[in-house]
């Protein structure tokens, strides 16, 4: 298979080291920035283009997207147009605008639309999954979710403020690049989101024009009632969930690394400690998508699962904007 990445940041050039790791085929780079792709041809060894067009003319299976997310849709409908399968790093985009068409477009050509949402693959989490699925703590009813960190410490070889993240125009702010808690607790609870209520903006005073800090509360169909605070604005990195249920309690540390089951048949904790690499998870995903792309697999995050989790977040957006309860 032939890849290209398009943009050469830290997550694009994530991928390109693991997609070489993996040996799943030759990859090609590009970005407009000169050092980043001085830097991943050096590394990598990769051939790099700051120009399209040029690499273009090669059959690429794959567009791996990793530019900030006003350009997703511009790069995949690109890839689609080619004939090639699309991963889009998330959200799916900044905007709900185009984003049926890309998911049309590509069910009618027989491509895969994947977005990346890497938590998918953490190992806690899938045994949080489990453990729910397994009826462990019975009924739903109630979950937490947090997820917080400060943002010029997320890549301190960057100015965060030329991040996309700070930035309102590249389709930034903690509710879309904090989209990987509002994903991961709809697959975790299983249900659908039916109304969003959110308080957010910017309270700190980092240099950003987008909100640092949201508290949105989820509604799901089967009445289970979510709180999911984001920020990047707290000192030390916070990450982790807690289900509630009728018969117990699950909760899950990102930086403790542990699952913690609280059984009310047994009135005891039991600790499941959960060792592992992050770049696991993005190995893991990468190594799907490629299964996706064969046949092999069905994808656990297509376009039409990223476009109802950026219609979540854009509902959380427009909750906050207008002081209103948003019903999807």
């Amino acid at each position: 298979m032939k890849f290209i990445v398009i943009g050469c940041g830290s997550i694009g050039e994530r991928h390109i080291g693991n997609l070489l790791s993996i040996s799943a085929g030759e990859v090609l780079a590009y970005d407009t920035d000169q050092a980043r792709l001085k830097t991943v041809k050096e590394k990598y060894k990769v051939d790099t283009f700051s120009d399209l067009s040029p690499a273009l003319k090669q059959k690429i299976d794959a567009f791996i997207i990793c530019v900030p997310p006003n350009l997703h849709l511009t790069y995949a409908l690109e890839g689609l147009k080619r004939n090639a399968h699309v991963f889009i790093e998330k959200p799916i985009s900044h905007t709900i605008n185009g984003v049926a068409k890309l998911n049309k477009d590509a069910k009618k050509k027989n491509l895969i639309v994947y977005v990346g949402y890497n938590m998918r693959f953490h190992p806690g989490l899938k045994l949080v999954k489990q453990l729910l699925d397994e009826g462990k703590i019975g009924r739903v009813l109630s979950a937490d979710v947090e997820a917080g960190q400060y943002l010029p410490d997320w890549h301190p070889q960057q100015d965060y403020r030329r991040s996309y993240t700070a930035r309102k125009e590249l389709g930034g702010g903690i509710i879309l690049d904090g989209s990987h808690e509002l994903d991961y607790i709809r697959w975790l609870i299983g249900g659908e989101v039916k109304e969003v209520t959110c308080l957010a903006g910017k309270i700190s005073r980092l240099e950003v024009d987008v909100e640092d800090t949201a508290e949105i509360i989820l509604k799901f169909d089967n009445s289970i009632i979510t709180r999911v605070h984001l920020d990047f604005i707290q000192r030390g990195y916070s990450r982790s969930c807690k289900l509630i249920g009728e018969e117990g309690t699950i909760i899950w540390s990102y930086t403790k690394k542990k699952v913690r089951l609280f059984s009310a048949g047994d009135n005891k904790w039991q600790e499941t400690d959960i060792q592992f690499e992050p770049n696991e998870m993005y190995i893991e995903e990468m190594k799907h998508f490629i299964k996706c792309v064969k046949g092999e697999e069905k994808p656990v995050v297509d376009g039409d699962t990223g476009k109802r989790v950026l219609e979540i977040a854009l509902a959380a957006k427009k909750s906050a904007a207008t002081g209103r309860v948003i019903k999807l």
